[in-house]
């Protein structure tokens, strides 16, 4: 008789836990409010160039807010022409994206160009590319190659 009397004694113990668990009132989740947007400050005007054995390629942009990208950028490369153009594209990450227009022997171009921020300076990328609507594009971007030989120094942008 003492265990049926222990045994039932458990049992409505058991029934009674059970049955006041699901008694109990849901929780109440207050909605937080929504963390405000991080903005990103413009980083203002960047100049960079590279000297090196004759050849000098010279670039100034600016990034805004959006990382929408705008400037200059030339190229006065040894046995070529000149070209001086302008920069539109977008930082994604440490990467400018951009599409560089320029006139070459009296003829506009548009060329694609990837520069990789790293350390205080810009490394311009390669790779293969592809020509599609008078502009010229590379052919997949995850595969450029960034070398030190295409390292852009940062310096002092002159008011021109």
């Amino acid at each position: 008789m003492k265990k049926v009397l222990a045994i039932m004694t458990l049992v409505l113990t058991v029934f009674i836990s059970c049955k006041k668990a699901t008694e109990t009132e849901p929780v109440q989740i207050e909605p937080k409010a929504p963390k405000d947007a991080e903005l990103v400050e413009p980083a203002g005007d960047q100049c960079y160039a590279s000297r090196q054995n004759g050849n000098i390629i010279l670039i100034s942009f600016n990034v805004n807010s959006h990382q929408e990208v705008n400037g200059k950028l030339s190229y006065n490369l040894t046995g070529k022409d000149k070209n001086d153009g302008t920069l539109v594209g977008n930082m994604k990450g440490d990467t400018l994206i951009g599409d560089y227009t320029f006139l070459s022997e009296g003829v506009s171009s548009v060329r694609e160009v990837v520069f990789l921020q790293k350390d205080g300076a810009l490394i311009e990328g390669y790779g293969d590319v592809v020509s599609t609507n008078d502009r010229v594009t590379f052919k997949d971007k995850s595969k450029l190659k960034f070398d030190a030989k295409n390292t852009l120094s940062k310096v002092d942008c002159k008011v021109e």
